[in-house]
């Protein structure tokens, strides 16, 4: 046996034992990208690296040998930055986007390319789930909503954008013509928020605020609902669909007093009895004046991260804030302040909306587009039949969503690169050269792709493929910058894989080899959030 100390914690571990499983058993986290338990070393990544504090050396810790005497540092500014430093060069040959440009337009961030996957597999219950984790009036933004998501839609490239919109309001229709069931019995948290307003952006805050088992009240000056969505022509909004979507919204959880005009003592009122209150009331007008809050020539003054408003307890969305048309932008930031509001009355601190390390590469260059259509269909853009107010039919919305060219990663939740590139800050374009590695898509069993540009080197698949003895498995080609993991002889990934491709996905520390099956992703994606 030998005695070491690590992070000032003293330990006792067998001749041999890295300093990673030491660390390991006095409850020390240290990552690592390349190491797999039952393999051999293969340190490649250098993200483990630790300090031996006698001599100031970093070494990684996955495959140095604990020593007699070893005083080890796992943690410190050093360790950090050069972790740092390692995901950066990492990074400056990862070429893939963690989420599709749609997404990243989107003003409710929705994962759009798992809505379209779902649709083309006919799974129109689990499609409207996805949607409404963003986006609580999907059949009345699928109407009236100017499709900036459209705007940043790779499919452009090719011929036209998916219609995207649509395919949003036709999953909310199905739901709506089944009926919309009540979500199921919540664990109230006893937590109180007032709504002043009952627009785009206060039935969406409170439609998440319910969902999260917070007490909701609406506080509506009008007699109906839904804001400046009244104004839609029926020619747009269907005055039947926006009834409908509101209702559903409104459920018996949910408190609304209608023709009530809150003026300042009944604020004061509202904020006395209510843990939060949120000012969700449209454009700006003389009522507010004497409330207290800062103002400017737009509308209410919040925190642009939080939405807190300069009376503490108080906050401001929609276009209480500026004046818009977008309702999806209202929408979302209602969604945004509910998960604050959830997290703040949990955890007793504000804090900004999360936001995650975002890998991206920019325009597809024509080679690519080729290997992107490998997923999708060559089909043109379709248009609703029957018009755009009463949305697609079954065979329509199947047929458009599987134009959709599939370019968010399938490992978002679990990839570690990303996970570490957000823990540390790195930056992906600090090691970057000109030109990149063209992407390119293989496919294996199980519905496994292998996405080249997107692989570290870490060596996990060709150790897996080694000792499950596959025929051809993985190898390292090349030498020195140009080595790459493929298949000897040039034979194809499914010939590599076809006893390890489940688990060598599974194994991947980011989405090079990934599961394409919609329902694998959309489990990961619950568990995330």
């Amino acid at each position: 046996m030998i005695t070491l100390k690590i992070n000032n914690q003293t330990i006792e571990v067998p001749q041999g034992t890295s300093i990673l499983d030491a660390a390991r058993k006095l409850g020390i986290d240290i990552p690592t990208m390349c190491h797999l338990e039952g393999t051999e070393h293969f340190t490649s990544c250098m993200v483990c690296l630790v300090k031996d504090a006698r001599y100031g050396r970093l070494m990684a810790s996955c495959s140095m040998p604990a020593a007699e005497g070893m005083e080890i540092i796992t943690d410190d500014d050093e360790c950090r930055e050069s972790r740092k430093a390692a995901l950066e060069l990492l990074l400056s040959e990862h070429v893939g986007d963690c989420e599709a440009p749609c997404r990243l337009v989107c003003p409710a961030h929705m994962n759009i390319p798992l809505m379209n996957r779902l649709i083309a597999a006919g799974n129109f219950a689990k499609a409207i789930g996805v949607v409404k984790r963003d986006i609580a009036l999907p059949a009345v933004l699928g109407r009236i909503c100017p499709a900036p998501c459209e705007a940043g839609c790779r499919r452009k490239q090719v011929d036209e954008p998916v219609s995207i919109c649509l395919l949003k309001g036709f999953s909310a229709d199905q739901e709506l013509e089944k009926g919309i069931k009540p979500d199921g019995a919540k664990k109230k948290s006893g937590k109180k928020v007032a709504i002043i307003g009952a627009g785009p952006a206060g039935l969406a805050a409170a439609f998440y605020l319910n969902r999260a088992g917070h007490e909701v009240k609406i506080f509506e000056k009008n007699e109906r609902a839904g804001g400046d969505l009244l104004k839609i022509t029926e020619a747009v909004l269907p005055p039947d669909v926006l009834k409908s979507e509101i209702e559903a919204v409104l459920n018996p959880d949910i408190s609304v007093q209608f023709r009530v005009e809150v003026d300042q003592p009944l604020f004061e009122r509202l904020r006395q009895e209510h843990d939060a209150v949120v000012l969700a009331t449209g454009a700006l007008n003389d009522r507010l004046n004497g409330w207290g809050l800062a103002l400017s020539k737009t509308g209410i003054q919040a925190d642009k991260e939080t939405y807190e408003t300069s009376a503490k307890g108080v906050f401001a969305i929609g276009n209480a804030l500026r004046p818009s048309k977008l309702a999806v932008r209202s929408v979302g930031q209602g969604k945004e302040l509910a998960h604050l509001l959830d997290r703040l009355f949990k955890t007793s601190e504000l804090t900004a909306y999360p936001s995650r390390f975002n890998s991206k590469f920019g325009k597809l260059e024509a080679v690519e587009l080729i290997e992107y259509l490998k997923e999708s269909v060559d089909d043109p853009r379709r248009e609703a039949s029957r018009g755009k107010a009463t949305g697609f039919t079954r065979d329509e919305a199947v047929a458009e969503a599987k134009r959709c060219l599939h370019c968010d990663c399938r490992n978002p939740e679990s990839c570690i690169l990303r996970e570490l590139s957000d823990r540390y800050g790195a930056e992906q374009k600090r090691f970057q050269y000109d030109g990149r590695f063209m992407v390119k898509k293989e496919f294996a069993a199980q519905n496994i792709v292998y996405e080249e540009s997107k692989c570290i080197k870490c060596g996990i698949c060709v150790r897996i493929t080694r000792q499950y003895r596959e025929t051809f498995g993985f190898s390292f080609i090349g030498r020195g910058f140009d080595v790459k993991i493929g298949v000897p002889f040039d034979e194809s990934v499914g010939k590599a894989l076809e006893k390890t491709a489940a688990l060598v996905a599974e194994k991947c520390p980011t989405g090079a080899l990934a599961k394409v099956d919609c329902e694998e992703q959309l489990n990961s994606s619950k568990t995330s959030s």
